[in-house]
């Protein structure tokens, strides 16, 4: 079961026959791979568009050339977004406050609403570690219940949620850490129905010892690697496990594939499996592995990482429905701001302010068009002309009412208002700082008008009969 508010999650789950509506989730899907966030703004914004064409259908206008005004008006749209978007990677401080303004709009809408700027500041700093990069694998999310969503940090380095084996040192300062995924046990016979017969308890104690003596033989191959810390992927028994706190070595054994994937790539250290050439296997380093307790459990965390890049959010909150809802928030707000810092800097105002700008260029390119294609530019600004009035509706007002407020303050020139829903009118967004990725708005319009093309494209569709069971 999942409780989400979250576009893409509600849509994975959906299960739907019609082809326009798998469309929709299939845009859906792409807009959470390419940018994260914007899910539900591109199916609202698709079904809008194809509203306003269904409208257009019903008055025998051709398809072809509903696409060809929707193909104009989209071009109007994507040219005047980008007229209004503002770049400030040159100025740090002012790139910051960009980063935090996205992400406080991004989670406003989710239920980390409430302490949207905890962790809005948490996914901030999570990103500017990443320096650049847009891997998210480097930050790992832990979820913990227990305390509330406020108790929820960030941590410099690596949480591993697994116990230190039992003989082992509980502590190792200036650690050289094993990343492994090898059997530590012995000798399966997998040939089925075969069988070892022996005819006295001391040739069984032999092959006992044989295999005692393979395994101790295979620590010392382990250890010849000059490690203090030893990470396995699968189980480690008993006679290793002794063997290898012996001679120092912490152990932690049975990791998960995720964690052991993500601790190769913090530790920057080889997955290995055999242990013949320790000289050409790459080990990782920190200054620290310690077993640390979060709530109620003990989770082994590995300090001073050499890769500075990496980060690990720690999830507190009343329930594993509230955790899962707060990890999917999160991610989306990661992933906007991750793109946003790497690769499409600059921002946009939000509150309907880009959908109403976008909307009034449509409209003022329309009328410089002849022909029936100006109609379907006008139909196109109606549909973006709508988000604001959704908005304005979902917080409990009068959206017509608002949108058209909106909509004669951008044509006095007041082209910095935007809706307030916490007072239930308009407001200047730019002083108020409710600001949005351009990448997101540009692709939410872009696939937006590319699904609805698609559709109306659509004059028929073949329905193949179900396989006939035998």
């Amino acid at each position: 079961m999942n409780i989400t508010n979250d576009g893409a999650t509600i849509l994975k789950s959906v299960v739907v026959d019609n082809p326009a509506a798998r469309v929709l989730i299939d845009i859906s899907r792409v807009q959470d791979e390419t940018v994260g966030d914007g899910t539900t703004s591109v199916c609202v914004l698709a079904g809008e568009i194809l509203r306003q064409a269904q409208q257009l259908l019903a008055k025998r206008m051709h398809p072809m050339t509903i696409i060809e005004g929707f193909r104009a008006a989209t071009d109007v749209a994507l040219k005047t977004l980008e007229s209004i978007a503002v770049d400030h990677r040159q100025d740090a401080t002012a790139f910051h406050t960009d980063l935090l303004n996205i992400a406080r709009t991004t989670l406003s809408s989710k239920i980390l609403t409430s302490v949207q700027e905890h962790f809005a500041k948490m996914a901030v700093k999570c990103v500017l570690n990443l320096e650049g990069d847009t891997n998210l694998k480097n930050v790992q999310i832990i979820k913990k219940p227990g305390g509330t969503l406020l108790d929820s940090y960030v941590d410099d380095g690596f949480l591993l949620d697994k116990r230190i084996g039992l003989s082992c040192p509980k502590e190792i300062s200036n650690a050289r850490v094993l990343v492994a995924n090898t059997p530590m046990d012995s000798d399966k016979i997998k040939i089925l129905g075969s069988r070892v017969r022996v005819d006295s308890h001391t040739k069984l104690a032999e092959i006992e010892e044989a295999e005692k003596a393979r395994i101790i033989a295979k620590c010392d191959k382990i250890a010849a690697h000059d490690i203090n810390v030893f990470v396995n992927r699968q189980l480690i028994y008993d006679v290793p496990m002794q063997a290898l706190s012996k001679k120092g070595i912490m152990v932690i054994e049975h990791a998960d594939f995720d964690g052991v994937d993500r601790l190769s790539l913090v530790l920057n250290a080889d997955i290995v499996s055999t242990f013949d050439t320790p000289n050409s296997v790459k080990v990782g380093f920190c200054e620290s592995v310690k077993e640390v307790l979060i709530g109620e459990d003990r989770l082994i965390k590995f300090s001073g990482l050499l890769k500075k890049t990496c980060s690990t959010i720690v999830l507190r909150g009343a329930s594993m429905h509230i955790l899962d809802e707060a990890e999917r928030s999160l991610h989306d707000a990661l992933c906007v701001l991750s793109q946003t810092a790497a690769r499409e800097s600059r921002v946009v105002l939000g509150a309907g302010n880009a959908e109403t700008a976008m909307a009034n260029a449509v409209e003022k390119a329309a009328m410089k068009t002849q022909g029936k294609v100006s109609i379907a530019m006008e139909a196109f600004a109606k549909a973006l002309r709508s988000i604001p009035v959704i908005i304005a509706n979902n917080g409990g007002y009068d959206g017509e009412e608002l949108a058209s407020k909106l909509r004669a303050l951008h044509n006095a020139g007041k082209t910095d208002f935007g809706l307030d829903m916490k007072a239930g009118t308009v407001m200047n967004v730019r002083h108020a700082g409710i600001t949005e990725s351009y990448m997101c708005k540009q692709h939410v319009v872009l696939y937006a008008a590319e699904a609805a093309e698609q559709i109306l494209r659509v004059d028929s569709i073949i329905s193949c009969a179900p396989p006939q069971k035998n």
